[in-house]
């Protein structure tokens, strides 16, 4: 298990006694505040000034912190976060009683002061570090390709941990849990591989799954609890397949918490309910101009026809507004479709539409075809982007006939037509998968991928081997989201240090067409914050349960009039590594996390 008990008052200040030397002989917060921001003020002078003396890595590091502490020490940075990390500090000092600091908080100072001295944990590749060559020339080169070599076959080792739904087992696996669910079914090869016949027979209550799966104790008490409760929800009989009836390896652990929602996801949703909050996070109320229409960017629309979905995600972002996995009357009206075209007929700055929903390649062919003519028929679209789900949840659904539809609106040097989908995890790709993308390639329309970078594709080089595997098939990487801090999924975020180290760490390992996508934060009423450039955010506090509180600064602010920021709480650090631990990771191999800022 992992150890925590050192993250208390008296390991701290036993790690970091200057600093609380200061504090005990400080009069008040305020001279305090202003003492600490001078001495990392000073100390990441002296970093640079004897940087003779330090690694490039340290003086980095002190840089870092030093930033981080100068923030946390503002009047603004109080205020805004109604917590005051100099108090706790001088509290600390004095000795007196804070039992609303957690370890978790004590953890984030802890790493914090030790980085302000250059130390702290190293990379968990230390093994993997190039040394500098001592050759020239073509000697250097092949010490280094040597090297190289050395670092990959690491790189490997790790990723080995992992599997595709590609592999031999898996398809063997997988073909024979296809056989055992259609006997069940009473369904033939043929109703297997009609995507009518699968949104037909989706199963959605607890004991005809547990019929086709061993569910957990856990899992089955949540369907029920969902179902009771009217709660969106429902599951494939061709993803269902995708998940291991055995002895829990683990593999499928990422396919089915995508579905199966836990008991708090279902308790914080049924109290929504019960007294009618709205959990629309993305604020998307707020930029809907126009029914079945958002819009956040000057350049692109979002329009959603089909308010439905052959399965439900359960972090989905528009959990909110939808029912059910395929509800009857999901389809919007003529009347209100004939009116949303209009309106991006009349706004000629939109270039793009993306059509999503929903899922709106689960609507028949003939309504796809429908939407897609009026929406190819205004001359100021250069780009008709579909948002769907089903060449993961419901391949058989990207048949000839569809891709043959889709590729129609498809006019070179004129529009685009392209395809983003959600694949979450490597175990989810298969060769049903790889065959549907490949009809759509064939076709001239690129496939791109989304991932939400959840809990349980976390683990480090989980996603760097999905999206290895993602480009063998012909989809190429878009974005990493960081998971919405929904209250209802708290089970599925990660801190944003993590998704910044997978991304500076595991992600730079791999060829650079592997690594396409951008790692972002999604702010409600915005839009998109890029992740990579810490200019977009400021780290204003640590809390007391050890979140670190962030200001995320509108796209627009540099190009426009002034927008509110947004704060967004993280997850706690020290939280999430425990969680790590509990499912048997080496959380050693993540310390270098506490310094993603």
């Amino acid at each position: 298990m992992m150890e925590t008990s050192k993250f208390n008052p008296t390991y701290l200040q036993a790690k970091a006694p200057e600093i609380f030397a200061i504090a005990r002989h400080t009069a008040s917060v305020d001279d305090l505040r202003a003492s600490l921001a001078r001495m990392a003020n000073d100390m990441m002078f002296d970093a640079f000034d004897d940087y003779d003396v330090l690694s490039e890595g340290s003086i980095i590091r002190v840089r870092d912190c030093a930033k981080v502490l100068i923030r946390l020490m503002t009047r603004r940075s109080e205020d805004m976060a109604r917590f005051s990390v100099a108090r706790a500090i001088l509290d600390i000092a004095r000795g007196h009683e804070r039992p609303d600091l957690t370890p978790a908080f004590y953890a984030e100072l802890l790493y914090l002061f030790l980085g302000l001295q250059g130390r702290g944990p190293g990379s968990a590749l230390a093994d993997l570090h190039l040394i500098p060559s001592r050759y020239e020339n073509r000697e250097a080169a092949l010490e280094r390709s040597l090297q190289l070599d050395d670092l990959y076959a690491e790189v490997n080792l790790r990723m080995a941990k992992y599997i595709s739904g590609l592999d031999d087992a898996s398809v063997e696996r997988r073909q024979a849990r296809q056989q055992h669910i259609c006997s069940r079914m009473q369904g033939s090869t043929d109703d297997w591989n009609d995507w009518n016949w699968q949104v037909d027979h989706i199963l959605r209550e607890p004991d005809e799954i547990a019929r086709l799966l061993t569910l957990s104790d856990a899992e089955y008490k949540s369907i029920q609890m969902a179902r009771a409760n009217r709660l969106p929800f429902g599951i494939t009989p061709y993803y269902l397949s995708l998940m291991d009836d055995a002895e829990a390896s683990g593999h499928d652990r990422a396919i089915r918490a995508q579905v199966m929602p836990s008991l708090n996801y279902v308790e914080k949703m049924a109290e929504a309910q019960r007294f009618g909050h709205c959990l629309d996070f993305m604020l998307e109320a707020d930029t809907s101009p126009i029914d079945l229409i958002t819009r956040r960017y000057p350049s692109i629309c979002i329009f959603k026809p089909f308010n439905t979905c052959p399965q439900i995600c359960v972090y989905c972002q528009r959990n909110w507004e939808i029912d059910d996995a395929m509800e009857p009357g999901a389809m919007a009206s003529q009347k209100k479709i004939d009116a949303a075209v209009e309106w991006i007929r009349a706004h000629p700055a939109i270039h793009e539409v993306l059509v999503t929903g929903g899922d709106p390649l689960a609507m028949s062919d003939s309504e796809i075809d429908a939407i897609l003519s009026q929406i190819a028929a205004i001359p100021t679209v250069e780009r008709i982007r579909i948002g769907s789900r089903t060449p993961v949840t419901l391949p058989m659904r990207i048949t000839d006939a569809l891709s043959d539809i889709l590729a129609r609106y498809r006019e070179n040097g004129r529009r685009q037509v392209a395809l983003v989908t959600h694949a979450q995890h490597s175990y989810e790709i298969t060769p049903d998968t790889a065959a549907a993308v490949n009809r759509l390639r064939t076709r001239g329309i690129p496939v791109y991928n989304q991932l939400v970078y959840t809990f349980f594709a976390s683990r480090r080089f989980e996603a760097a081997f999905l999206r290895r595997t993602l480009t063998r098939i012909g989809i190429d990487p878009y974005y990493t989201f960081n998971t919405k801090g929904k209250e209802e999924t708290m089970e599925y975020r990660v801190p944003i240090a993590r998704l910044l180290q997978e991304q500076k760490e595991e992600t730079r390992l791999l060829p650079g067409l592997s690594r396409t996508d951008e790692a972002v934060y999604n702010v409600p009423g915005l839009g998109k914050n890029y992740l990579r450039a810490n200019v977009h955010r400021d780290l204003i506090s640590i809390l007391p349960d050890g979140s670190r509180l962030y200001e995320f600064h509108p796209w627009e602010k540099n190009i426009s009039r002034p927008v509110k920021t947004h704060l967004s709480e993280d997850v706690p650090i020290l939280d999430y590594l425990i969680r790590l631990d509990a499912i048997g990771e080496n959380v050693h191999d993540y310390e270098t996390i506490w310094y993603y800022y």
